[in-house]
C-alpha cells in the first residue's frame, strides 16, 4: 500500500513542478495556483496516510484488549441489571 501511495505522491509532485515551471515561462498565475493545488493535494495525501497507520494501529490494540476481556469474563461476572430481556423474571408466573 505504501508504494502505490508513494508512486501517486511522486507523479502529483512531478505534475505540480511541470505546472508551476510553464507559469513561469509563461507568465501565468492561474497555472502558479493550479501547481500549489496539486502539490497541496500531495502533501494532504501523504499526512492522511501517516494518520491512518496510525489510526488503524490504535484500532487493532483497542480491539485486542476487547477480546481479552471477552475471552476472561464468565457470566457469573454481569451485573445484575444486565440480564436479557428474553429471561424470565421470578416475579412472572405463567
Amino acid at each position: 500500500m505504501i508504494f502505490l501511495t508513494l508512486i501517486i505522491v511522486i507523479g502529483l509532485v512531478f505534475w505540480a513542478l511541470r505546472l508551476m515551471d510553464r507559469a513561469v515561462a509563461n507568465q501565468e498565475f492561474s497555472l502558479m495556483l493550479a501547481g500549489f493545488l496539486v502539490a497541496s493535494s500531495a502533501a494532504a495525501m501523504v499526512g492522511v496516510y501517516f494518520l491512518m497507520s496510525d489510526y488503524f494501529m490504535f484500532v487493532n490494540q483497542a480491539n485486542g484488549a476487547f477480546d481479552s476481556y471477552d475471552t476472561t469474563m464468565i457470566e457469573g461476572e454481569l451485573p445484575n441489571w444486565f440480564e436479557s430481556a428474553d429471561a424470565p423474571n421470578a416475579t412472572d408466573k405463567g
